[in-house]
C-alpha cells in the first residue's frame, strides 16, 4: 500500500502555467494602500516613534465616510480583550499564561495582566489628518475609528497622515521584545494598519492573538536604529551601500554614515503587511533560491544553533522549489527566515521562528511558515473567518513537501497524513468539534481551533483528493493559485475551481465539511452467500456525511478487484485510483438511503477481505467497521 501511495503522491503530472490575471469573479474589487513610514527606534527602551503617510484608494462601489485602523500592540495591556480571553478560556495558550496548582487543580494566570507600564505594548496616535485637514478619531482597544473630513467616493484616493508612538511589549505572543532566545526586537503588527473593507464590509475585530485580514499594500519604510543592530524582514533593502552586514551587492562599497545610528530603507510591493526583527548579535547569511530569489537567514550567534541554521539553507531552497512546482512560482525577490517571535509565524516575505530546535523541527517549522507565503500571503483569504484555508492548506502542502524532501523510511501508517487524521478523530471522540465556519476568535477551546484549522483544514484537501482524484486535486491547487493570486479568494472560489477542473459537483462536500459537524462513517454490515456462486454485500451509512466509496475486494487465490459506488450528488465518477485492479462502477448511492447492496460474482468462501477506502484518505471516524475479513 505504501508503494501505491507513493505513486499517487509523487507521479503527478507537471502542469502548464496559467497566465496570471486578476480575480476572475465578475465585479470583483479590492482596496489598496500605499504606505510611507519613517521610524525612529530607541532600542534600549524598546520604544519607537514614526510618521506615516497612507494613500488609500477606494476601489469599492461604496462611498466611505469612515476608515478604521488596527492598533494591535494595545492588546498587550492588562484588562484588554486578549487579557480577558486568557482568563476565561478553559485551555489558554501556554505561552501566554503562568500555571499554578492549587488544591490539585490547575489555575492559569494571564501574563498580560502582570505587565508593568514599561512592559506593556501600545500605539498612540497624534496629528491625524486627511489631505491636510485634522480628523476626529476614537480608540476602542485595538481598533481606531476615524471619521473622514471628506467622504471618499468610489475610484478615488485620499492621503491619511499621522504620527505614532509605540512600545514593543514584553514577549507574550508572536511580537515584542527580549524573546526567550534573547532576540531583542520581533516587530510584527507594530504600526497603525488600515483595516480591510471588502464585499462583506469593514473587518474591525479586536485582536485576540489569532488571525488577520489585510489590505493589499505597497510599503516604503525607513527604520533608524542603533548602528549595532542588524535588521531583516519584509521588503528589499534600498540602501545596501550604507548598511553592509551581507546585504551589499557584488562590487558595491559599503559606506556607513557617521554617528550612532543607521537608517534601513526597505520597499515592498503588493504585500499584506510589513514585519521586521532586529538584534545586535544576528548572523546574516544569503543563499541563492530558485528563480533567483534571495534567501536570507538571520539567527543568533549561538554555537548551539549555528550548524543547524547552516544546514537549513539548502533545504529551504528545496522547499521553495517544491512549492513553486506544485502550487505556483514564488512572486517576490527575497524571503527571510529570521530567529525571533515565540514559535513560528508567517509574514509577508519573511517568517519569525524560534531557533533552538533539533534539525527536523527547524526544517518542519520553516516548511510550514514558508508555505504560508502561498496560502495567505499570495492567496489572501480572510483568515479570521476561514482560518482552515490558511492553516489547513499550508499544513497539507508543507507535509507533502517534507514527505518528498525529508522522507521517513518507516512510515507508521499507510496514510502519510495520518497525524492530521488522528487529531481530527480524537477531537470527534471528545465531542469538542465545531464547524469550520466558526470565526477563528470564537472557538470555545484553543484545542478545537487548532485541530480544526490545521488538521481538519488539511483533511479538506486530502479527502478532496479521495473524492476527485489526486491529479485533479493538485491541478485545482495550481489553477486556484494562478487565477486568484494577489486577491482575496473565498471558500466558494476554491470549490468552483475544483468543480471546473474535475467536472464534479462539490457543493455537498463544502457544506458538510465546513458548515456542519457531520461526520463520515460507513460500515460493512453483512456478506451473504447467494446462489450461482455470488455474494451479497450490505453497506450502511452511519454518519450524516455522504461520500463516494472505493471498495477493494481480495480473494483467497491472491487476486483482487475494486468497486466504485458514486455519490449521486456529484453527477460524476472519478478516475480509477487503483489501476492495477479491474474496477466495476456500480449504481450511485444517494444521501437519503441508509443502506446499499451490491453483488460480488464470487462465493463468500473465496472472499478473503473487503475494505472500504484502502487509501484511508476518506475521514471515516470508525475504521474498524470498514473491513470484512473471512
Amino acid at each position: 500500500m505504501k508503494k501505491l501511495l507513493t505513486t499517487i503522491l509523487f507521479c503527478l503530472p507537471i502542469l502548464s502555467q496559467v497566465n496570471a490575471q486578476n480575480n476572475p469573479n465578475p465585479g470583483y474589487w479590492q482596496q489598496h494602500v500605499d504606505y510611507k513610514m519613517d521610524v525612529q527606534v530607541d532600542a534600549k527602551k524598546f520604544r519607537y516613534s514614526g510618521q506615516q503617510s497612507a494613500v488609500y484608494t477606494n476601489n469599492s462601489p461604496d462611498t466611505l465616510r469612515k476608515v478604521f485602523y488596527h492598533l494591535y500592540y494595545n492588546a498587550f495591556q492588562p484588562n484588554s480583550d486578549m487579557d480577558e480571553l486568557l482568563k476565561s478560556i478553559p485551555d489558554p495558550d501556554s505561552r501566554m499564561v503562568e500555571t499554578k496548582e492549587i488544591r490539585n487543580r490547575k489555575v492559569f494566570e494571564s501574563r498580560i495582566s502582570k505587565l508593568k507600564d514599561n512592559e506593556i505594548g501600545f500605539l498612540k496616535i497624534s496629528h491625524l489628518k486627511q489631505d491636510g485637514q485634522a480628523l476626529e478619531s476614537k480608540v476602542v482597544g485595538t481598533v481606531m475609528e476615524v471619521t473622514l473630513k471628506k467622504p471618499l467616493a468610489p475610484n478615488e484616493s485620499t492621503t491619511l497622515e499621522l504620527n505614532f508612538d509605540g512600545q514593543a511589549p514584553k514577549m507574550i505572543r508572536r511580537a515584542g521584545r527580549e524573546s526567550k532566545e534573547g532576540v531583542a526586537l520581533s516587530m510584527a503588527q507594530w504600526f497603525p494598519k488600515l483595516a480591510e473593507y471588502d464585499f462583506e464590509g469593514w473587518h474591525t475585530e479586536q485582536y485576540l492573538g489569532r488571525e488577520f485580514h489585510s489590505v493589499w499594500s505597497n510599503f516604503d519604510v525607513k527604520i533608524t536604529i542603533d548602528k549595532d543592530y542588524i535588521l531583516g524582514g519584509t521588503g528589499v533593502l534600498q540602501n545596501n551601500n550604507q548598511i553592509g552586514y551581507g546585504y551589499e551587492d557584488k562590487g558595491v562599497t559599503v559606506q556607513q554614515p557617521k554617528g550612532k545610528t543607521l537608517t534601513w530603507h526597505f520597499k515592498a510591493e503588493n504585500v499584506l503587511d510589513f514585519t521586521w526583527a532586529a538584534d545586535p548579535d544576528y548572523i546574516h547569511d544569503i543563499y541563492e533560491g530558485p528563480n533567483n530569489v534571495k534567501l536570507h537567514f538571520l539567527y543568533k550567534n549561538d554555537p548551539e544553533i549555528i550548524e543547524n541554521w547552516k544546514k537549513l539553507q539548502p533545504v529551504t531552497a528545496q522547499l521553495m522549489q517544491f512549492f513553486d512546482e506544485n502550487v505556483g512560482p514564488y512572486p517576490y525577490p527575497q524571503y527571510s527566515v529570521i530567529q525571533g517571535g515565540d514559535g513560528g509565524m508567517e509574514y509577508s516575505m519573511c517568517t519569525l521562528i524560534t531557533g533552538k530546535r533539533n534539525f527536523a523541527s527547524l526544517v518542519g517549522v520553516t516548511a510550514h511558515e514558508l508555505a504560508h507565503n502561498w496560502f495567505q500571503h499570495v492567496l489572501a483569504t480572510n483568515e479570521t473567518k476561514h482560518e482552515w484555508m490558511d492553516e489547513g492548506f499550508t499544513t497539507f502542502i508543507s507535509d507533502l513537501a517534507l514527505l518528498k524532501i525529508m522522507p521517513k523510511e518507516n512510515l507508521e501508517d499507510d496514510n502519510p497524513f495520518a497525524s492530521s487524521y488522528r487529531s481530527y478523530y480524537g477531537m470527534v471522540a471528545k465531542n469538542i468539534q465545531e464547524p469550520l465556519a466558526t470565526h477563528s476568535d470564537h472557538y470555545l477551546t484553543n484545542r478545537a481551533y487548532s485541530i480544526s484549522a490545521y488538521s481538519r483544514g488539511s483533511i479538506f484537501l486530502t479527502q478532496l483528493a479521495y473524492i476527485i482524484g489526486w491529479d485533479n486535486m493538485m491541478e485545482t491547487l495550481k489553477t486556484y493559485y494562478n487565477n486568484y493570486k494577489f486577491t482575496h479568494p473565498t471558500p466558494n472560489d476554491f470549490k468552483r475551481t475544483a468543480e471546473k477542473v474535475s467536472g464534479a459537483n462539490l457543493d455537498w462536500y463544502m457544506i458538510d465539511w465546513t458548515m456542519t459537524n457531520n461526520t463520515v462513517d460507513y460500515a460493512i454490515q453483512f456478506v451473504e452467500e447467494l446462489q450461482k456462486n455470488q455474494s451479497l454485500v450490505t453497506l450502511k451509512r452511519i454518519g450524516r456525511a455522504g461520500m463516494p466509496l472505493d471498495i477493494l475486494v481480495t480473494y483467497e487465490d491472491g487476486t483482487a478487484e475494486s468497486f466504485y459506488i458514486p455519490y449521486t450528488s456529484m453527477f460524476w465518477n472519478k478516475p480509477n485510483p487503483y489501476v492495477e485492479y479491474e474496477r466495476t462502477i456500480l449504481d450511485g448511492w444517494g444521501w437519503a438511503q441508509p443502506e446499499y447492496k451490491f453483488i460480488i460474482n464470487k462465493p463468500k468462501s473465496k472472499i478473503k477481505s473487503i475494505v472500504i477506502d484502502p487509501s484511508q484518505f476518506m475521514a471515516d471516524i470508525n475504521q474498524e467497521n470498514n473491513v470484512y475479513k473471512k
